[in-house]
């Protein structure tokens, strides 16, 4: 399943919230389903990305190895892939 998340970093606390309208990525409305991810890492060198993964494995109850960032590596508007 593929989800838009859009990023927040340097949090207080980690967390992940359903949004219920959609991202817009690009100027376009996406039909994925969109979320906010709040992690306390900072977008230095990837480890917010990681960061964000591991907190969406958790949520999503996936194995972190089944969780892949597909794009907005360095934008705070993502596209991951959780895989079954």
């Amino acid at each position: 399943m593929k989800i838009q998340v859009k990023a927040k970093t340097r949090a207080k606390e980690e967390k992940v919230e359903r949004l219920d309208r959609q991202l817009s990525l690009d100027g376009q409305t996406a039909e994925l389903p969109s979320y906010k991810v709040s992690v306390k890492d900072a977008p230095e060198r990837g480890k917010a990305n990681a960061a964000i993964a591991r907190v969406l494995a958790e949520y999503f109850h996936a194995p972190s190895s089944n969780v892949r960032l597909l794009a907005g590596h360095t934008s705070k508007n993502k596209v991951f892939e959780i895989i079954d």
